[in-house]
């Protein structure tokens, strides 16, 4: 995220072959949504043993930016807020892979949303050049039914 204005530029990838050697570090995320529409999005996360609250805002025209703004709280807040939260979680690995000098963060995702596994990587500008590696597939950048918030209410496993 791009800290100096709270605006978050991220593309958004399919990922289509053997990332998993390449791979730093990985941990599991548990998510859900307290507001999950195409104007904003609250969402309660616990990723590996610490908890998180985030408000998005709405995409912008190129799908590539938003208002993101986050905040650090205990596990056992989130823990809480996520008994809150709208029907339908978030459950995923997020794997860390580095390549030609950007964090590539790849989620695989478990239960109703297994099978999909998507890239996410962070700029800081939308115009910003990266190097893409093998494995990454067709850009999915502005696409909802890819946004976290979308699986959580129509998961991977239901598309048809």
């Amino acid at each position: 995220m791009n800290t100096s204005n709270n605006i978050e530029i991220e593309r958004k990838f399919l990922v289509r072959g053997d990332f998993k050697p390449f791979v730093s570090r990985s941990f599991r995320i548990t998510q859900g949504y307290l507001c999950a529409s195409a104007e904003r999005t609250v969402r309660i996360r616990i990723k590996a043993d610490k908890g998180f609250i985030t408000i998005k805002g709405k995409t912008g025209n190129t799908g590539i930016s938003r208002f993101e703004w986050e905040k650090e709280i205990t596990k056992d807040d989130a823990e809480n807020l996520l008994l809150l939260c709208q029907k339908g979680m978030i459950d995923k690995v997020r794997h860390e892979v580095e390549f030609d000098g950007k964090i590539f963060e790849v989620d695989e995702f478990f239960g109703e949303n297994e099978g999909l596994v998507l890239a996410e990587l962070e700029l800081q500008s939308e115009d910003e050049s990266y190097t893409k590696p093998d494995w990454l597939g067709t850009e999915v950048t502005g696409d909802r039914r890819y946004y976290n918030s979308y699986l959580s209410i129509q998961p991977y496993k239901t598309w048809k």
